[in-house]
């Protein structure tokens, strides 16, 4: 009795999947091609993030930090609260890794603002005094972080994050969602690296679903060669159990 293996390793099935393989590859190439034209027409959204504006033209207070204002270089005017300094403590960048001070500043408005306001490398932070009169920052804003990075066990904070510092600082009213890394920074302290946010591109859709579509006829052309050994082998079978009786 005839097997289905026995009936696809015939010269003429042999052919035939060799046939369905060829077809196959074409249409993977197709797709493939339809996939990077997706890739070489995206759309790309440029915006201008490091001609700096000012702070409330992109953000307001109590409200969550949108993907305009993400980044985006700003400028503010508001008064450094001195008694709420707060060090953290192995901050990793480029450069090396150390303390931030991160600052509440306070606009004229009333509303609260961190500012990351230098660095020191190599750590220590906490040992040096830090005085500043500037009353006006520019730099770049940048969402708030999670407060799960920090080692509270052992005394140490490491996140900058917005709602962990409300419950630090003394009256800080409106908080905005996000933070200022500034780009000067004190007498004493490094000026924290910033770099500008990633471009975004918008893939073509319907070069993707042309792409899809290429897939699909690819898999086609294999089931096809799979179906038609199959019914040859089901009528082998059929005529055999005929003769049988």
């Amino acid at each position: 009795m005839s097997t289905f293996w026995s009936v696809a390793k015939r010269p003429k099935w042999i052919g035939a999947l060799l046939f369905a393989l060829a077809v196959a590859s074409v249409f993977a190439l197709l797709g493939q091609w339809q996939w990077q034209r997706s890739v070489d027409t995206a759309t790309v959204l440029e915006r201008e993030t490091e001609i700096a504006v000012e702070l409330d033209s992109v953000a307001t207070p109590q409200s969550i930090i949108t993907s305009d204002a993400s980044g985006r270089m700003v400028s503010v005017e508001c008064e450094v609260q001195q008694g709420d300094d707060v060090w953290l403590s192995h901050r990793t960048l480029p450069e090396g890794t150390g303390d931030w001070l991160v600052r509440h500043c306070v606009t004229p408005e009333g509303n609260s603002l961190a500012i990351a306001a230098g660095w020191l490398p190599g750590g220590g932070g906490m040992d040096l005094p830090v005085v500043s009169s500037a009353s006006s920052f520019e730099g770049r804003y940048v969402p708030t972080e999670s407060p799960q990075s920090s080692d509270f066990e052992n005394g140490e904070r490491r996140a900058l994050s917005v709602a962990e510092l409300i419950n630090l600082w003394d009256n800080p009213g409106p908080v905005y969602g996000g933070y200022v890394v500034a780009s000067e920074a004190p007498e004493g302290l490094a000026v924290i690296s910033t770099t500008p946010p990633s471009t975004e591109r918008v893939l073509n859709w319907l070069n993707i679903f042309y792409a899809a579509e290429w897939v699909i006829f690819a898999g086609f052309a294999l089931y096809l060669w799979y179906r038609l050994v199959r019914d040859q082998w089901e009528r082998e079978l059929e005529s055999d159990q005929a003769l049988a009786e």
